[in-house]
This record gives C-alpha cells, structure tokens and sequence, in this order.
C-alpha cells in the first residue's frame, strides 16, 4: 500500500486541498508529528485514526537521527499492509518535517511506496495575507531568520522562523530592506497578526515570517501604467477611456510601450 505525505496548508482546516481531504478520509492512520498539525487533521478524521509521533526540540543530530529512525519503525509495518498519511503544515516539499522522514524511509524501508500530496505552503498564504503580489519574471528567496538571524543579498525574501523580530529588523533595515511581518496567518490557533513593527512581534513564536524587499517588482509592468496620473479612467461598462473618450487600440498599446520598453506584453514572453 501507500504512505502519503498530504500538507495541510497553513492552519486553517478549510485550506486543506480536495486531494489531500480524500487521502485522509480513506487512510486507515493519520499520522501527526504535532499539537498544531493534528487539531487541523481532527476536522477531517476521527480521532481514533490518528496516531501521534513524538520528535524533540533540538538540533542535536543524532537525537534527531535516532526519533526519525524509531517514527520510520512505527509506520511501516502499517504502510505495508494499508494506506497511510503523515500530515504537515504547509506543503511536505517547503521546510517541512517530512523530508526527513521521507529520506528516513528510503534508508530502511524503500519497499513501501511513497506519494506527496501538495498543500497551500507558508509563503503562498504570506504573499495573500499581506497583500504582496510576485509576478512572472521576479525573484523571490526563502531564507531562515532564527535567534535573530538577517540574512541578506535577494532583492526579495520570505523569512521563516523570525524568533527575535527587532534584532533581524535591524539587520535588514541596515541592508536597505522595508519588512512586513505575519503572525499565525489563516491559522486557527493563536492571534493573527500584520505589521512592520517589529515591536508587535518580539516575542518568540516560530509561526512568525516576514517579507522583506528593495524594489517593487510590478514597477516595470504593463499594467502599472495604470497607476500613474495619467492614466486611463473605466467606465461603468468596464471600457479604458482617454478623457471621456473610449481608447482605441493604439492608446493601450502606447500604454504598454511606455511601461514595457520594447519587451512584448507579459503574457507573451
């Protein structure tokens, strides 16, 4: 049979995909690595199915090695005979834990099959809560902002893990960054929280991301012309129009020009 990796999404039980709520219904075990994780499963299966792993909190390697070896134990002999899931929040390929047993699997029991089930990660439900729009052809980093860590370089981040907001605000202020932080963002445990105070965040939480960038990536869109002063008003009817005057083709191809250069429209490249 199979043992399925479903990501839950980022907290919420309603943001679990149609695929990933069909895996749970039918799994004989849920398997749950946390507190967190098997509140959002409990709304998708009854709670007798689901099975609870114990992992400590530490980077000690062979701790880590020798609770990962004893969970791979635990779920095989099931996984062989009946389909199973280990939940995660987020997406089980975006700093989950499911890598680990996923690489754990493959070392000691490559015999059972293995299959991912995708979920809404962190940084998408980040982008959405914030309003933060990353379109085709800009760059985004993913980087880790522990024990006040500031990682720097990418134009645009996503920071994971801010545990110390003031020290790494700084860092990035330092660098030239503007940083926005989330808290808890479409979780249903804990306060809910949007802010580029770092003050706001400054106690230790690890659900705590931030987003930090030095440019506007949409700046050189077509559609930013839109934004400019000049710009094309929209009739009740939705019809760009010049000054009270419908656009003609020529108008909104100039518009393009102007923001564009001599790049054809985005949907083009």
């Amino acid at each position: 049979m199979t043992l399925y990796g479903v990501g839950l999404g980022p907290g919420q039980s309603d943001l679990v995909t149609v695929r990933g709520k069909r895996v749970l219904e039918r799994a004989d075990v849920v398997y749950s690595p946390g507190r967190l994780s098997r509140s959002v499963a409990t709304d998708h299966v009854p709670e007798d199915r689901i099975g609870d792993l114990d992992f400590p909190m530490t980077r000690d390697e062979e701790k880590l090695r020798s609770a990962w070896t004893e969970a791979a134990a635990a779920i095989a002999p099931t996984a062989r005979e009946d389909d199973v899931a280990f939940v995660t929040l987020g997406d089980p390929n975006v700093y989950s834990t499911f890598g680990h047993l996923r690489r754990t699997m493959a070392a000691f029991h490559d015999d059972v099959d293995l299959e991912v089930v995708p979920g809404v990660s962190a940084v998408t439900a980040f982008a959405t809560a914030l309003g933060v729009e990353i379109p085709a052809g800009s760059g985004l980093a993913l980087r880790e902002a522990a024990g006040g860590h500031s990682p720097t370089g990418p134009d645009r981040m996503v920071l994971f893990k801010v545990t110390d907001a003031p020290t790494t605000h700084e860092g990035l202020v330092d660098a030239g960054y503007d940083v926005v932080y989330g808290r808890r963002l479409f979780m249903e445990q804990g306060e809910t929280l949007v802010t580029d105070d770092p003050a706001d965040v400054d106690e230790r939480d690890y659900y705590t991301l931030a987003y930090a960038d030095r440019d506007d990536p949409t700046a050189d869109l077509a559609t930013a012309a839109f934004e400019t002063t000049d710009s094309p008003t929209v009739t009740d009817g939705g019809t760009p129009t010049d000054g009270g005057r419908p656009m003609g083709e020529a108008t909104l191809e100039q518009a393009e020009s102007e923001a564009c250069g001599d790049e054809p429209p985005e949907g083009n490249r």
